[in-house]
């Protein structure tokens, strides 16, 4: 069956803003992204933090008819999105009649489960400039598997790295302006930022951290 087809028999056209599902809501669909983008974001600290953002090729919102469980986040579509809608039946059919769905998905969701241990685990530094350095290391790093040249690419606005790492566009800021003048980061202009060594993001965070312990010791 052709990308058409699927759309004909499947497909919905959702506008920029629509909630297609919130967290804790009863599912009984999932989806797949044909074009545009929607935000995945969860309840955490009492705020909406943002934990991934879906590309065209990608599926969504499976787990709840596969466990019957409630939504575990809220998908909000964030620019106009063609969308394949498909029910637990269907879905159960595609993966009895090819195997090649099933395997599929099990390595999607598998490459998930780990983007979502380093969300966590980004979430959890307290220190500003920890959380930014660390997850452009995370984007740059998997920019870098994708196209597999020498210097990573990360296409992220100050605002949507804010949402990434929950903190203020201010601090993402003063973190990025760091990095600017230690030129381990350089700004393309609104487009987003070339890092050409990712792991020297951490070599300064080490820098930043043995300076300030000098400077607790000389105080003391």
């Amino acid at each position: 069956m052709s990308e058409q087809q699927l759309f004909e028999r499947f497909g919905r056209i959702y506008p920029a803003g629509e909630v297609l599902f919130r967290e804790g809501e009863h599912g009984e669909e999932m989806f797949v992204l044909q074009s545009g983008e929607v935000e995945i974001s969860r309840r955490m600290r009492n705020e909406d933090q943002v934990i991934a953002v879906v590309s065209p090729g990608e599926f969504f919102g499976e787990m709840a008819i596969v466990n019957n469980r409630p939504r575990s986040a809220t998908a909000t579509v964030k620019s106009d999105a063609r969308l394949l809608v498909i029910d637990g039946r269907t879905f159960e059919a595609m993966l009895r009649g090819k195997t090649e769905i099933a395997v599929r998905m099990i390595q999607v969701l598998a490459a998930r489960l780990e983007r979502a241990n380093q969300q966590i685990e980004l979430l959890l530094l307290r220190d500003a400039n920890h959380r930014v350095a660390q997850c452009l290391r995370q984007l740059a790093e998997s920019q870098r598997k994708a196209s597999s040249g020498p210097a990573s690419f990360v296409p992220i606005t100050v605002a949507e790295l804010a949402a990434r790492v929950a903190l203020s566009e201010a601090d993402v800021e003063r973190v990025l302006n760091r990095l600017l003048s230690a030129q381990l980061v350089t700004d393309l202009d609104g487009e987003g930022y070339a890092i050409p060594e990712p792991g020297r993001l951490i070599e300064f965070l080490e820098f930043l951290e043995l300076k300030e312990r000098v400077a607790t010791m000389s105080d003391a």
